[in-house]
């Protein structure tokens, strides 16, 4: 039998296997200008801290073959590195795999989405989609493909400086909310004194028991101190007497203005006893209704809600007396207990107390701050621009009164201002040890944890810190344009004062709102309201707004010119020489 050795021919067909896959593959790479590739956005931007791309594919008939397999990697490459996206893998129909099939006779699509996060080199960047076809053990790397440059960072320009609060005592509104205008310390305090003696029933003479009353004694003395005393001024003096609102008020009426006689003989008498020269109001009232609804609301008289109903159904005093009289047990305690109270002259005298003159604060503050009450050291700071000074003052402050929170606070809000972070936090946790549920400790708490890039504890602080002012709502829209929830950030910023607030409207769409709440920014010397104009003007092509804009801001901060020279809001206008000039 004749052998045949059949290792040649099988080695030749195997050859042309390779050549024809080789040659199919090489078809594929000479014919990839034919895929069509589309990117949303055509420059890409960053949100949130990420770059997000999307990408459409169409391969067009009699380009796919059934054999082949197709793996495109997308690819941002920038100076100093590269990020690699995930890679999308497609197959032709005969390929025994998962994955999205192309047809060689009709072409095909593909749809692909995926995010990296943004570095600052990025803005100037490329984003290639780089393919691998293979088929069998044979492999084929294309040309890269270009698909788009540059990254539009416009949302990493806000101004990041969030509000940090000054502890002060603040007073609530009749919402319950903080006060920001209103402190406590205040220069002039308004103080007053009343006493008042008592009269027997149906009469006006002033029984020597009365005068002789603690309480008595110590109005003499709230009266002398006036005049020995130059930080004590008088406001006014009020005598007022009055009568019970049982038996005639004809009667009444004669004893209420015999008691108003009496008891201003009196007070003129002891004015003059104590060298006090003052004038002082007198009035007298018949019968004292409202003393009676007063007392009787206090009492735990038998049969008070009933009175108290009474003296709301009927105006009428006689109809009144007559009715709470019916109730006969209910009137013998009231006539024990509340109407005796009624029978009186009440004397007031209002003064203002007058404080620290601004440079005795000031001084005490340097040399003995012991010396100053808590209202008055925290005063002192705002008496200075100097921060260095407000921190001694505020280390002070820690000293003397060690329990009290507003120290550590205020003094770590000034190395806020310093941006000494670090040192500022260690500080308003001191704070929150002493007050674990201030809203202003939370509101700077998120301060610090926002600059530290912690999104979601700070989150949690500004929520914490609900009510503490505007302030939390502006940290909140820094907050939200951070991570790419505009049109939250516009709600917070509400039309505020802040650059920030026209960035949030360019975010959000709202060009014509941005340009808007831009000029009407009063920001003195603020370079990133003339940037954010200029952004206005190129995406809505008005050269002159946006030349103008950015000739401004670089005159403020020439340091600018960098960032112009990359930033991809101005790509068009590139080689324009105006925009040359500004950046050179």
């Amino acid at each position: 039998m004749r052998r045949f050795n059949l290792k040649p021919l099988a080695l030749l067909a195997l050859a042309a296997v390779l050549l024809s896959s080789c040659a199919s593959l090489q078809k594929m790479k000479k014919n990839a200008n034919l895929i069509d590739f589309k990117t949303t956005p055509e420059i890409l931007e960053t949100h949130a801290g990420n770059v997000d791309i999307a990408i459409d594919g169409k391969f067009p008939a009699k380009y796919f073959n059934k054999k082949a397999t197709l793996v495109a990697t997308p690819v941002l490459k920038y100076q100093g590195g590269e990020q690699v996206f995930e890679s999308v893998t497609l197959q032709g129909e005969k390929v025994n795999a998962n994955n999205k099939v192309i047809s060689l006779s009709n072409g095909g699509s593909f749809a692909y989405k995926d995010a990296v996060p943004y570095e600052e080199a990025m803005r100037v960047s490329n984003l290639e989609l780089r393919i691998t076809a293979s088929q069998g053990k044979k492999s084929l790397d294309f040309v890269p493909i270009q698909l788009a440059k540059g990254v539009i960072a416009t949302p990493t320009l806000v101004v990041n400086f969030p509000t940090p609060i000054l502890g002060v005592v603040r007073e609530k509104n009749t919402t319950g909310k903080y006060d920001p205008n209103i402190d406590e310390f205040q220069r002039v305090v308004p103080d007053e004194y009343t006493a008042d003696i008592k009269y027997l029933i149906n009469k006006a003479d002033i029984r020597k028991e009365e005068l002789t009353k603690d309480e008595i004694a110590k109005l003499n003395e709230y009266n002398k101190a006036i005049a020995l005393d130059p930080n004590k001024k008088l406001r006014s003096m009020e005598v007022s007497s009055y009568a019970s609102p049982d038996g005639a008020l004809d009667l009444n009426t004669r004893l209420a203005q015999s008691r108003q006689a009496a008891s201003s003989k009196f007070l003129t008498a002891e004015l003059k006893k104590s060298e006090v020269e003052a004038e002082f109001k007198t009035k007298f009232t018949p019968e004292d209704w409202e003393g009676f609804q007063e007392l009787m609301a206090k009492s735990n008289i038998q049969d008070k809600e009933l009175i108290l109903r009474v003296l709301s159904m009927y105006t009428d005093p006689e109809v009144r007396e007559r009715e709470i009289k019916n109730l006969s047990a209910a009137f013998t305690n009231v006539a024990d207990e509340i109407l005796p109270q009624l029978r009186r002259s009440k004397f007031t005298t209002s003064i203002d107390l007058i404080g620290k003159s601004d440079e005795e604060i000031a001084a005490l503050a340097d040399s003995d701050p012991s010396k100053l009450n808590p209202a008055e050291l925290l005063y002192a700071a705002t008496l200075t621009k100097d921060n260095n000074k407000k921190l001694a003052i505020y280390n002070s402050f820690m000293k003397v009164y060690p329990q009290d929170w507003r120290g550590f606070n205020n003094a770590g809000m000034v190395l806020v201002k310093q941006q000494k972070y670090a040192d500022a936090k260690g500080l308003f946790e001191q704070a929150e040890k002493l007050k674990n549920n201030e809203p202003i400790i939370k509101n700077n708490l998120g301060v610090i944890a926002l600059k530290d890039g912690d999104l979601v504890k700070a989150e949690t602080y500004f929520g914490a810190a609900s009510g503490a002012g505007d302030a939390v709502n502006n940290n909140l829209g820094i907050l939200s344009i951070i991570k790419g929830e505009y049109a939250k950030a516009v709600k917070y910023f509400n039309d505020s004062d802040s650059p920030n607030t026209g960035l949030a409207k360019i975010l959000a769409g709202d060009n014509n709102g941005a340009l808007k709440s831009l000029e009407n920014c009063t920001w003195e010397g603020c370079f990133m309201k003339e940037y954010f104009k200029a952004v206005v003007g190129a995406r809505t092509a008005k050269e002159n707004l946006m030349y103008e804009s950015l000739e401004t801001a670089v005159k403020m901060n020439p340091e600018l010119k960098k960032t112009i020279a990359t930033d991809m809001e101005f790509a068009k206008y590139f080689n324009e020489a105006r925009f040359k000039e500004i950046v050179k």
